[in-house]
């Protein structure tokens, strides 16, 4: 073999001040199959938790077949004893008790479980024209148009006037019914083709369609409808006022899958965040006498704000660790101040079908690693918890010494839009926090693509968190 040429002066001082981000596939084959390997029970978890509530139902017995219990703040706890808390079925906390003191700092990771979908309005079932429908009030940012002629599955609780909770999964399963929103066809959409691309399918024509079939009796006004209740009762033993009791979501009935020819990426609905709340879930699961407390929060409602006492922006991290230093018996205060987050959300991976609303080198890639969100926000990065250097050196300092790859990114151009995380409302505490997660491709989609090396490599990161 030939020697390799000498190298210039100015070749080797490009590599020493360059920096560049590197594709991971190629580092080797072993990183492509375990990251295969790895993200098969991630599609498992994605095609269980549909929901808030399923993807708690679900947390909640992977924690308990590792051998976590429900917390309990009178009892005592040691070092590598793991517990977990339950908030109103829709948010969930698990812990690892570390080797050193409370005031010595926690590690926390929090990322949310809800996702953009199509809620029912408290009166949803309506018949027009001997078609019933239900009407919907979608819930987060969604892009209106891409939920028409989607096949739809139909997921929720309800409470019956006497106090029994029902749940309701219908269009998941290879017999299950789907719904749909209907749209016109190209023949006679010339007027809805002039309206704005925001408009292509305004709210309230995001009209479910449930059915078609009138109940046999003429004396009934509106037969169809009547017909769909009947077939709820004898399935759910419900009634229409139950409605008024009720939290159904309308979300996409595709199961998780491979994308591309070479199954490097998983298509699905619901991944911004499950994709951060899986990866958490896993990295705390296996995480044996780490050196701080872990706390991994798996949270409710970020997609609209964080409102509620199922939310980030409520108390409820607070009292669970306002717990957990009261078993040690030291101010609360000490906790946050010492105290590093991860707040893991996920960020717009570049897209070279849509370059201009990106800047190119402060943008995330798929097949690149986690990244690392300084700051969200917008407008000047209103709203944003903007990271510390600090804390960017802390956290960037664990994923290297574990070979975690990496990557930091905005979400998108300046001035072309934002968005914000949990971040902020941990900031509140006075702990300080970064995001951290996974770039994602047509996020908020009924149908979004993450890589699964930078799932694989999220995961790293978390293990390498909870392990320094």
């Amino acid at each position: 073999m030939a020697e390799e040429r000498e190298k210039s002066e100015g070749k080797l001082l490009e590599e020493k001040l360059l920096w560049k981000f590197s594709h991971i596939g190629k580092k080797g084959r072993e990183q492509v199959d375990e990251a295969a390997d790895f993200c098969e029970g991630y599609k498992v978890f994605l095609n269980e938790g549909k929901t808030e509530r399923e993807c708690v139902a679900a947390a909640k017995r992977m924690l308990e077949n590792a051998g976590y219990r429900r917390f309990d703040r009178k009892e005592h706890y040691k070092p590598g004893d793991k517990v977990y808390q339950i908030n109103r079925g829709k948010s969930i906390l698990a812990t690892t008790f570390g080797e050193k003191s409370l005031d010595e700092g926690v590690r926390i990771n929090g990322a949310h479980i809800d996702s953009p979908r199509l809620d029912l309005k408290p009166c949803p079932l309506f018949e027009k024209n001997e078609i019933a429908f239900f009407k919907t009030h979608y819930y987060g940012g969604i892009r209106k148009y891409q939920w028409g002629t989607v096949p739809l599955a139909l997921h929720g609780v309800v409470v019956k006037k006497n106090g029994e909770m029902i749940s309701i999964a219908m269009g998941e399963e290879p017999n299950d019914p789907v719904f749909c929103i209907s749209d016109l066809l190209p023949h006679l959409a010339s007027k809805q083709n002039e309206r704005k691309l925001s408009e292509g399918l305004k709210g309230e024509e995001l009209n479910i369609v449930v059915g078609t079939l009138p109940f046999q009796d003429e004396a009934v006004k509106e037969p169809v409808k009547l017909m769909i209740l009947k077939l709820l009762n004898e399935k759910y033993g419900i009634t229409e006022e139950d409605f008024y009791r009720a939290e159904i979501e309308m979300v996409p009935a595709q199961k998780a899958v491979d994308v591309g020819l070479d199954r490097s990426l998983i298509g699905a609905y619901g991944q911004d965040d499950r994709v951060c709340a899986y990866t958490a879930l896993m990295a705390e699961i296996e995480t044996q006498n780490p050196p701080y407390t872990t706390i991994t929060v798996l949270t409710d409602k970020e997609e609209i704000g964080s409102e509620g006492n199922t939310g980030m922006n409520s108390a409820y991290l607070r009292h669970y660790m306002e717990d957990l230093a009261d078993l040690e018996g030291i101010p609360v205060r000490d906790v946050f101040r010492n105290a590093l987050c991860l707040s893991s959300d996920v960020n717009a991976a570049f897209d070279p079908t849509f370059p201009d609303v990106f800047e190119a080198s402060n943008s995330s890639y798929v097949n690149k690693g986690c990244v690392l969100t300084k700051y969200t926000g917008a407008r000047g990065k209103s709203g944003a918890n903007d990271a510390s250097a600090e804390t960017m050196a802390r956290v960037i300092a664990m994923m290297e010494a574990e070979d975690v790859c990496w990557q930091a990114g905005e979400l998108g151009a300046v001035d072309q839009g934002g968005g914000g995380t949990i971040a902020k409302y941990v900031a509140q505490l006075d702990i300080d926090v970064v995001d951290l997660g996974v770039p994602v491709l047509s996020m908020h989609s009924p149908f979004e693509m993450v890589a699964k090396l930078d799932v694989y490599h999220t995961y790293r990161a978390f293990r390498a968190f909870y392990k320094r």
